[in-house]
């Protein structure tokens, strides 16, 4: 292990040297991350899934960058070209792009006006013009590179000006420093194309739009991004170029005074214009871009997250309710464990959406399936014809006096799992749409186990989640799905493949064969089994036992979190304290008791909690769906109404509350708190059940505008910040002038103490 990375590492994270070396160590021994986070406690003193995660790839990262360094150093020595200074900086920079910068004067270029001079023989010319002072006679140094290539003197001058374009270009610290001041102080500037062609105006805010780079917010980048890829708009940087130019010359001459100004003057400039800056702009947007990509796949990933952790509704039966117009509505009933029971469909709003008659016939359908399967809750999908099933299930819970509820349940990716090949081996004599209402049943039931079928990317909880890098976008909700499942857990003898595939140490070839086995075998009655299973061997069994349980099996162990490596100390523990039983809540651990068994803090602790809670479900602690029984429409709102909602996304600019109507409500992020908010994330989360006031309704176009603040404390609270404002104001103009923004020598000389001078 590279000591000095461990030693970053563990000052950027603020933890101990010893934490890294012992994650990496198991890491390196083939330790899956969510086994290390649960039961390697003592080890890594308590690190969980995201801060292994991260040393796990920033050591990479790290090891790479070692890597690339070397390799740099030795590229520029065998060039001759090393110096004290090139390689102090190369041993300071911290990422990649300063490497590459730095070794970029010394990279072999593809053809370029530079190189093309160098091959001429005017290397030489250009020294000679660097070095030359006020009496220097330029049409005669030049004279003396005449050749057959170079047919004038102005061939000369301009290949050696070419050459010298090319060093103001390829100076790593002006190339930092200039884009530092562009970062701070240049502005990203927007024009609609003469032949853009953009229908709906998506990108109207963008047609003629200037913004401070270091303001511009990730959904913004994202907009613009797109827009300029669908050739809407055209994007532009406005910066102080002749100021830069005028840096430049300074650093290329360091005060030193010429006869030929004007001609260095002019190399400069061309190096700017041609090169350093083009250069320079398209690194910042790339930048801008990947900032707001990460941002973008962090907030899909969260907002994953939650919505795999909603908690369950355990044993219920499930009506799901598929609504459509034409195609019909798709019913399901599924029992306590997610097993289908009956299929059924129903047209209330095939012909026409009042239509009576219909609507009568699908309520007694659809009661009939209430009375006989005694269904407790119904879970309508939220895409089309939502919100008119929506109405007919409450009116026939009121009309019939039923004690049953609603909840409107996201249906993004049903479709999909329906047409998989799971589903149809599953239910091989079902239609597709009739397996999506078994699927939005399903999601109700068990969100967790039903969501996992389905590729993430199919769910609908992110944002421009089309114009991220699906590498790197699959590899993050691959991580979040692993969390999601492993802090849960499965029951060995209902989880699907799906989701044994994603449990610690087990692949989808042992995960097909932990199924194999249950079907040839009957239920899992010990975990000691799954050594059985083909392909699972103890090395697997070490990394996923845990994190599989077993109700009503030989082994009462089995159906808690605790580990088998850890059953005797469990044992010692129970009995030290005498306990006879799990489950007793009510259990104490006195501390001279437990404090001789050998047991290190962390897993005492675990061991402690599982006694208490054997069946305790991770996702207990998290908002379940929003429960109803009534209707709401848009006319029955008013400004400054008190609604409850459940939150279905969460973005940049806000968050979209599910508060009944066919569409969802925005709280906008200046909406959501008395103080400011960074992100929407700080306040809320996918799945949450929030209250929310209407702030604005635009009944024509069917959108509702909402606050997490009464209406009274949002009009003080903005009534504050206008004051401090005014306040603020008259500060400003009444105090002396400010002092005179950084200068580039200034900028320069900070940039020269970071990377050496």
């Amino acid at each position: 292990m590279n000591e000095e990375i461990i030693k970053r590492i563990s000052q950027e994270l603020k933890i101990t040297e010893e934490q890294i070396q012992n994650t990496l160590s198991m890491l390196e021994e083939g330790n899956t991350v969510p086994f290390i986070a649960r039961y390697r406690k003592e080890q890594t003193k308590g690190l969980d899934e995201e801060q292994i995660l991260y040393i796990q790839k920033q050591y990479d990262y790290q090891l790479k960058l070692a890597e690339r360094k070397e390799a740099v150093l030795k590229l520029i020595g065998d060039q001759g070209k090393l110096t004290d200074e090139i390689k102090k900086s190369v041993e300071e920079a911290t990422k990649l792009s300063q490497v590459e910068d730095i070794y970029r004067p010394y990279a072999q270029k593809k053809k370029t006006r530079a190189t093309t001079a160098i091959k001429l023989g005017l290397q030489p010319l250009s020294e000679w013009m660097l070095k030359s002072g006020e009496n220097s006679n330029l049409e005669e140094e030049a004279s003396k590179y005449i050749t057959e290539e170079v047919k004038t003197t102005k061939s000369a001058i301009q290949g050696a000006k070419d050459i010298i374009a090319e060093m103001v270009s390829d100076n790593a610290k002006q190339r930092w420093a200039f884009k530092d001041t562009i970062l701070k102080s240049g502005v990203l500037a927007t024009k609609i194309k003469k032949d853009a062609k953009d229908e709906n105006k998506v990108y109207e805010m963008y047609y003629d739009r200037s913004e401070k780079i270091s303001q511009l917010a990730d959904h913004r980048i994202m907009a613009i991004d797109r827009a300029e890829k669908e050739k809407v708009i055209t994007v532009s940087f406005v910066f102080d170029e002749e100021y830069l130019e005028e840096e430049a010359y300074k650093n290329l001459m360091h005060g030193n005074a010429t006869s030929i100004e004007k001609e260095l003057k002019d190399a400069c400039v061309d190096g700017c214009t041609r090169l350093l800056f083009p250069s320079i702009e398209r690194e910042i947007r790339s930048e801008l871009s990947e900032k707001a990509q990460n941002q973008s796949i962090e907030i899909f990933s969260m907002n994953l997250e939650k919505l795999l952790l909603q908690a369950p509704l355990k044993g219920r039966i499930v009506l799901g309710f598929d609504p459509g117009f034409y195609n019909g509505c798709k019913l399901a009933v599924i029992d306590e464990t997610g097993k289908m029971l009956t299929v059924d469909k129903v047209y209330p709003f095939r012909t026409n959406k009042e239509n009576p008659e219909a609507i009568d016939a699908a309520k007694k359908k659809v009661l009939s399936l209430i009375e006989k399967y005694h269904v407790q809750i119904i879970a309508i999908g939220n895409g089309t014809a939502s919100r008119e099933s929506e109405k007919l299930c409450a009116e026939l819970i009121h009309d019939n006096h039923l004690d049953v509820q609603y909840a409107i349940v996201s249906e993004a990716g049903a479709s999909v799992w329906s047409a998989q090949e799971a589903a149809r081996l599953e239910f091989p004599d079902m239609a597709i749409e009739e397996r999506s209402a078994v699927s939005i049943g399903r999601r109700l039931l068990d969100p967790l186990a039903e969501l996992i079928k389905i590729d993430p990317q199919s769910i609908g909880v992110g944002q421009y989640q089309h114009d991220l890098p699906q590498k790197a976008l699959t590899q993050r909700l691959d991580e979040v799905v692993m969390k999601a499942v492993n802090r849960t857990g499965a029951d060995l003898n209902t989880a699907s493949v799906e989701l044994l595939t994603h449990i610690s140490g087990l692949n989808a070839g042992i995960a097909k064969e932990i199924i194999n086995y249950r079907n040839e075998n009957g239920k899992f009655t010990n975990r000691k089994q799954l050594l059985k299973v083909k392909k699972l061997g103890p090395k697997a069994y070490t990394q996923c036992a845990g994190f599989l349980r077993i109700t009503d099996g030989d082994e009462p162990l089995d159906e808690t979190s605790i580990h088998p490596e850890s059953y005797d100390a469990a044992r010692e523990v129970m009995k030290a304290c005498g306990i006879t039983k799990l489950g007793e809540k009510d259990a104490e651990f006195p501390a001279d008791k437990t404090k001789d068994l050998g047991i290190d803090s962390y897993t005492l602790a675990d061991i402690e909690d599982a006694i208490k809670q054997p069946l305790r479900d991770y996702r207990d602690q998290f908002d379940g769906a929003l429960l109803k029984s009534d209707v709401l429409e848009i006319s029955d709102l008013h400004k400054g109404d008190q609604l409850s909602g459940t939150v279905r996304n969460v973005v940049d600019f806000g968050a979209f509350v599910d508060i009944g109507l066919h569409q969802d409500g925005l709280a906008h992020i200046s909406h959501m708190s008395m103080n400011r908010v960074s992100h929407p994330s700080e306040i809320v989360s996918v799945g949450d059940i929030i209250t929310v006031w209407v702030y604005d309704i635009d009944e024509a176009r069917g959108r509702v505008q909402l606050s997490l603040l009464p209406l009274d404390q949002l009009e003080q609270r903005d009534a504050q910040m206008k004051r401090k404002k005014s306040s603020k104001d008259k500060k400003k103009y009444s105090k002396k002038p400010e002092k005179k923004e950084m200068t580039m020598d200034d900028a320069m000389a900070n940039l020269l103490a970071r990377f050496g001078k």
